[in-house]
């Protein structure tokens, strides 16, 4: 049984009814009985409480009391806008563009607003942390959740899965749509009155039994606001487009039909939206071709699937399946460079020479016929000395891409080999082996050729951009925060590594000497993984500020429309660009980067989410092994150990850890014994044994096994 808050004092009801007063009524001068007679306030107990209620607002410096017993609203007060980033425990961090820092909002000020709503609020504290209060909630991220309903006699709960919706939401008996109770439902906000602790909702749709693949992915989904369905009018208009291609479109651009052309994607891909032809010129240099499926040609600006694929903004891949940002009809139909069909792309075509040098580029409308469809086991074979199609193409692309990545690498590029760990299922959907998958020779290829692509993209738009501003979505990656730094050689610290520089512009290379160094060691992957958090996070923004991991001057992403919506309009301002010189688009780019940067951050949760529940049905015949694992995190809370045999994560809590009373040392960043000093250090072998697994919170817990 969750717990429910008491209602909300009817204090802090006035306060924020109040609150509302004021805004509306911004250069008002009100007195006490004003303001009383507004909300119709007679009774003598509430007219004192409304008095009280203005002075604290005069106090926290929201209003400003004047002469004769007027109020106004404080003109200095810093109302700012932001969004919302909840905790599990009810507080919030607000981002404003105005202030460095996030901005804390504790529980009592959060005044009904949710995970990832637009909010305005006020500073009410500066110092080491800012702290505010919400004033008002200005839109919703979203009013639909997924979790459980939990049944009383007269009216039911939905708990939500994801601790940080921020509350459980109110179901009239009559709203509840045959929901019963323990089932997974899909709730809608309807309502939330000032008075209520709750917010009220009704339930759209009853999604079954917990514990189904099924029902668990949707509910991944729809508690980060991932549409799961595409709506009927996005279905009707991607059908109504035929695979055939118009004869007068194909006269208007470059034909690349008879040019040497192949893909390389994973082998379960079915949304092909990059492939390379190669011709050897006469003069000894090579003409490579980047061919991107041209999706900008079939979902027009304003159209039903263009305003679905912003709300999507990406692709989602879950374990056991992909949510496209666009229906099937086209994301592995119409747009999909298959082999052996004639498709129109958007290309990036560049004459180079046995080094990788560019003599000349060409960006334009194209249409291809791929020859051959890799998997990347098939190329890297071929790489590998086997015979087989296109091998001296492939070849002399690799060759080309190991100069660009050495080049890319010595300019300061951070050295992240990419780990992947993946779930081969089996007929029913469950997880029958853990795969640990590396990028190899043939991943590379393709990575720096589309590197290449995205960023001479950008570097032709910046470069026409001085002369005349073109709006743009970049591809920015900031340095490294100096505390982050610290805290990752606070880490490496404790397996007996430095990182070695004397400026900031050095903290990459000193970052891929130690991985370098560290390659074939066990604690390479746990390192690695600590490195890449310890960096910010990339983001699309309208102003370019460089890729730092990249170390590229400009970047962008043009090469995958097909699963992200940055990519589609890239494609439309480079169109735009090439032919009309006139760009439609203005200060709304500024909230597209933005939104399509938070939806981007919420596919990675949930993709995060669908492994964490994957990992917990392949131990579910487990329960009670004991395995080798390595302490891969350390909290106040306990231990996170990553078990070396499969890969899954677990906690061992901190008072069930044997032999002592252990606490968590945050200055030495270890979890030591009071009595006997014993350490847990980051990188420490352990065994484990697997002691209970909790499905709908994607939660192993695990059991130390003493020495």
């Amino acid at each position: 049984m969750s717990k429910h808050k008491k209602p909300k004092k009817l204090k802090q009801s006035l306060s924020n009814i109040i609150r509302k007063v004021f805004e509306k009524n911004p250069d008002a001068r009100l007195t006490h009985k004003q303001v009383c007679s507004l909300l119709d306030i007679r009774e003598n107990a509430l007219r004192k409480l409304v008095y009280t209620v203005l002075q604290d607002l005069a106090k926290e410096g929201y209003l400003k009391a004047v002469s004769h017993g007027e109020f106004i609203l404080d003109r200095h007060t810093n109302f700012l806008e932001g969004t919302v980033d909840m905790t599990a425990r009810g507080a919030g961090y607000v981002s404003v563009e105005e202030e460095e820092k996030d901005v804390y909002i504790a529980p009592q000020n959060m005044q009904q607003a949710l995970d990832g709503d637009r909010v305005r609020i006020n500073i009410t504290r500066r110092g080491n942390r800012l702290e505010g209060q919400i004033v008002e909630v200005i839109e919703r991220e979203r009013t639909q959740f997924v979790g459980t309903i939990e049944m009383h006699d007269k009216f039911a709960f939905l708990v939500p899965d994801n601790a940080r919706a921020g509350t459980d939401i109110y179901i009239p008996k009559e709203k509840l749509n045959g929901a019963k109770n323990g089932q997974k439902a899909l709730v809608r906000i309807t309502v939330w009155p000032q008075s209520a602790d709750n917010p009220f909702g009704e339930v759209l749709e009853v999604l079954g039994k917990p514990g189904t693949n099924d029902t668990e992915m949707i509910s991944i989904l729809a508690n980060q606001g991932i549409e799961y369905t595409f709506p009927q009018e996005v279905l009707d208009e991607a059908e109504r487009i035929t695979m055939e291609l118009d004869p007068k479109e194909i006269e208007k651009r470059r034909d690349f039909r008879d040019t040497t052309t192949f893909t390389i994607d994973p082998v379960d891909a079915k949304d092909f939206d990059d492939a390379l032809s190669f011709r050897k010129l006469e003069n000894g240099h090579y003409e490579i071709g980047i061919h991107i499926a041209d999706v900008s040609h079939y979902v027009r600006p304003g159209s039903a699937m263009d305003r679905e694929a912003l709300k999507r903004s990406n692709s989602v891949y879950l374990v056991d399946r992909v949510i496209p940002m666009l229906p099937e009809q086209l994301s592995n139909m119409v747009c999909s460079l298959r082999p052996d069909e004639d498709k129109f792309t958007f290309s990036a075509v560049f004459e180079l020479d046995d080094n990788g040098k560019v003599y000349n580029e060409w960006f334009g409308k194209t249409v291809i016929h791929s020859d051959r469809r890799f998997t990347y086991e098939q190329a890297q074979e071929i790489l590998e000395g086997q015979a087989g199609d296109y091998e001296e193409e492939l070849r002399k692309l690799d060759e080309i891409a190991k100069i660009y990545r050495k080049k890319r690498l010595k300019a300061g590029a951070l050295n992240i080999e990419s780990e992947e760990v993946r779930f081969r299922l089996d007929e029913n959907g469950h997880p029958a082996e853990v795969v640990l998958k590396t990028s190899k020779d043939a991943h590379k290829l393709i990575e720096e050729f589309m590197l290449l692509a995205n960023r001479q993209v950008a570097t032709f738009i910046s470069k026409r951009a001085k002369k005349e501003k073109i709006p743009f979505i970049y591809r920015v990656h900031d340095k490294p925060d100096e505390a982050k730094i610290e805290l990752f050689n606070v880490f490496i610290d404790k397996f007996g590594y430095q990182l070695n520089f004397s400026h900031p512009g050095e903290i990459s290379k000193s970052i891929n000497k130690l991985l370098s160094d560290i390659r074939l060691k066990n604690e390479y992957s746990l390192i690695q993984n600590m490195a890449i958090r310890s960096m910010a996070k990339a983001t699309y923004e309208t102003e370019n500020i460089g890729h730092y991991g990249l170390s590229f001057e400009y970047y962008t992403h043009f090469t995958s429309p097909i699963r992200r919506y940055a990519d589609l309009i890239v494609h439309r301002i480079l169109f735009e660009e090439l032919t009309t010189g006139k760009h439609k688009f203005g200060s709304e780019l500024d909230d597209v980067a933005k939104r399509i940067s938070r939806m981007e951050r919420k596919a990675v949760e949930a993709e995060r989410e669908s492994q964490k529940y994957f990992q917990v049905l392949f131990l579910q015949d487990k329960v009670g092994e004991v395995f080798d694992g390595t302490i891969s995190g350390l909290a106040e809370f306990g231990m996170f150990v990553r078990m070396d045999e499969n890969q899954c994560e677990g906690m061992v809590p901190m008072n069930e850890i044997p032999g002592d009373r252990f606490y968590f040392d945050a200055k030495k960043f270890h979890i030591i014994g009071g009595k006997t000093g014993k350490e847990y250090n980051f990188g420490d072998k352990v065994r484990v044994r697997v002691y209970e697994l909790h499905p709908r919170k994607r939660q192993i817990d695990l059991e130390l096994i003493a020495d």
